[in-house]
């Protein structure tokens, strides 16, 4: 297999450079953005707004609330609810079986009366479980006399935003580190799930997480998701929140009492008390929800309830739960987004269209990532999203500046090439006449007709200028006179120069040279631009026309084109008097010029015993035109 030479690659980076420059600066911002969280909380507003946006689901029929609220408290005319009041609830809600009840309600101390009658309630139901707080600063004992497998904390943590998107699950006690905690949510699932056959157990592919069944807990570590450094001891998971307008049965204290609701409602169902009340402040900030009673927020009860419904659902009914990709998952997707820009912006002419591609990509990346929430994958979105808009935007001014750049490239190359056309024919003609003059060897009659030629070449050249200067060229003026359509094949080109040139009789060495050999191979059209061959025609008229001013004594001119595999040579050899100085002249230099454009290597010196050679050799290799 052939491989790709340097020449090649350099012709790829040409192509891709204006559309990978501003795409890569762009994508190494956004990922270094990302990287020091700077994209945080953009990320979790998205996640939110997709878990919104979501289709209604089911009410789930195995998670019911009873909510104490405002006009419970009203109607019991105190607060915080005495003992009597809970352990009355409780016993007649464990009378229809339910699997399971949580209470949501602190219980540290006595709230007389009824305070004997609540341990005896505790004491005597082994499916009740009831609260404590945890973590500091507010640390609330659970109620006393209850064994520790019936005691869930209810600790939840915030977000920097101070929304509510995961739930920590498991903790060690702070003040035992031998001791494990399991939050409510986690200890209903578990007691619910215990009936069903279901154990809890260490997770399989995560050591660090648990299971039911195989059902693992995706744990959320320091740079899950969106997430950037967060602090992941313990075990947290992000909520699932279940959508809908009710995702839960709500019965109220008074339902209960005056026997508002359907005894299937609680039978072997997990059922939790909580406070409901808007006076009591116990809710929490979330955006990711499209039922709240409160605009922003749900009540304790309900994140709880939320997550039970959660891991119960994913272990006996396969709903997802949420999750992310790995670090490097994330930033390859995000890479690729950022590629996916920079080919739009190549293969797309013009900054409309460029726009219509990127809209278009940015809709199809945003329907993927809606879709993969749908089954439980949370995957960056807004890195991508900025990348597409910001890359636009660099893109454009990018291609701006490098506009600019080109017609200032394009101006100068129209002064060069202005300055050749006078270097090659005027300038050259007037350098005649100023030997001739110093030699005594003009009179005044030829005197005028020398000058009346060097007008009309200088009018010439300024007319061709006027009309070609500023539009794309297709054909070159000689400094003899002679137009080239340059559209015409290279050898075809190289002979009309060498002919023209040595008919000038302006250049006096000419008309002393016998033998003139001169042979040029073809050169398939894929491997040379317009510009190339501007620049070709150009290199050999100027070594033709410095033989015609210093090569005294030339009896022989020769002018070969030769092809050697990939190589290409084009040389001009006299046997003159040989180089009579070392100084640089303005030939010279248009000739190291021409030979740097091509990529090629340009060498001129005299010969041994006499004569002079000036060549060019450049590498054959398919070249992009400008046009």
């Amino acid at each position: 297999m052939e491989l790709i030479s340097k020449q090649q690659i350099k012709q790829i980076i040409a192509i891709w450079q204006p559309a990978a420059i501003p795409g890569i600066a762009v994508l190494i911002i956004i990922i270094i953005a990302r990287l020091t969280g700077l994209l945080q909380s953009l990320e979790l507003i998205t996640l939110d707004i997709f878990l919104r946006l979501r289709p209604d689901e089911t009410t789930d029929k195995q998670v019911v609330i009873i909510g104490v609220t405002e006009q419970d408290i009203d109607s019991i005319k105190s607060y915080p609810i005495p003992d009597q009041e809970l352990a009355l609830l409780i016993q007649k809600i464990q009378s229809y079986k339910p699997t399971v009840l949580g209470i949501d309600i602190v219980r540290d101390m006595p709230v007389e009366p009824g305070h004997q009658e609540i341990i005896k309630v505790f004491q005597t139901y082994k499916n009740l479980v009831a609260i404590e707080k945890l973590l500091p600063p507010e640390e609330i004992s659970p109620p006393p006399k209850l064994p520790t497998k019936q005691i869930g904390f209810s600790d939840v943590i915030a977000d920097q935003d101070g929304k509510y998107r995961r739930h920590l699950l498991w903790t060690v006690n702070p003040k035992n580190i031998d001791e494990d905690k399991y939050s409510l949510a986690l200890q209903l699932a578990k007691i619910y799930l215990s009936t069903q056959g279901i154990n809890i157990e260490t997770g399989k592919q995560d050591p660090d997480t648990i299971r039911f069944g195989n059902t693992e807990m995706p744990r959320i570590s320091y740079n899950s998701g969106g997430y950037v450094n967060v602090n992941d001891s313990g075990i947290k998971i992000l909520v699932n929140f279940r959508s809908g307008q009710q995702p839960f049965k709500f019965l109220s204290l008074a339902d209960i009492k005056n026997n508002n609701f359907q005894p299937q409602w609680l039978e072997n169902k997990v059922v939790i008390i909580g406070i409901t009340a808007s006076s009591v402040t116990d809710f929490f900030n979330t955006s990711a929800t499209n039922h709240s009673k409160i605009d922003g927020h749900i009540y304790g009860v309900e994140l709880h309830a939320h997550v039970t419904s959660q891991i119960i659902n994913a272990v006996l009914n396969g709903r997802p739960m949420l999750k992310s990709w790995s670090e490097a998952g994330e930033y390859l997707w995000i890479i690729f987004w950022g590629i996916i820009l920079v080919m739009i912006v190549r293969v797309t002419p013009n900054i409309w269209q460029n726009l219509t591609f990127v809209v278009v990509a940015s809709c199809c990346l945003i329907g993927i990532a809606y879709l993969l929430i749908l089954f439980g994958w949370w995957i960056p979105v807004v890195p991508s999203l900025i990348i597409n808009a910001f890359g636009l935007t660099a893109f454009t001014f990018y291609k701006y500046e490098q506009e600019q750049k080109s017609k200032i490239n394009e101006r100068q190359q129209a002064i060069e090439h202005t300055f050749t056309l006078i270097h090659n024919g005027p300038l050259q003609s007037l350098a005649n006449i100023l030997v001739q003059v110093r030699t005594g060897n003009l009179g005044n009659e030829q005197l005028v007709l020398y000058l009346e030629k060097l007008n009309q070449e200088i009018r010439a050249i300024g007319e061709y200028v006027r009309i070609e200067a500023l539009i794309y060229n297709e054909s070159l003026r000689l400094g003899s006179g002679l137009k080239l359509d340059l559209k015409r094949p290279i050898h075809e080109l190289f002979y009309e120069v060498y002919t023209s040139t040595l008919e000038r009789r302006d250049l006096e060495y000419f008309d002393k040279i016998n033998v003139k050999v001169r042979t040029f191979e073809p050169i398939e059209e894929q491997y040379l631009t317009l510009e190339n061959k501007q620049d070709l025609c150009l290199f050999l008229e100027e070594a033709l026309c410095n033989i015609g001013k210093h090569a005294q004594s030339a009896k022989r001119i020769e002018a070969i084109g030769k092809r050697e595999e990939n190589l290409y040579t084009l040389m001009i050899k006299d046997n003159g008097c040989g180089l009579t100085s070392s100084l640089e002249n303005k030939g010279t230099k248009q000739l190291k010029n021409i030979a740097h454009n091509l990529g090629g290597n340009f060498k001129r010196e005299s010969l041994f015993p006499k004569g002079t050679v000036c060549e060019i050799t450049w590498k054959l290799s398919k070249k992009i035109s400008k046009k």
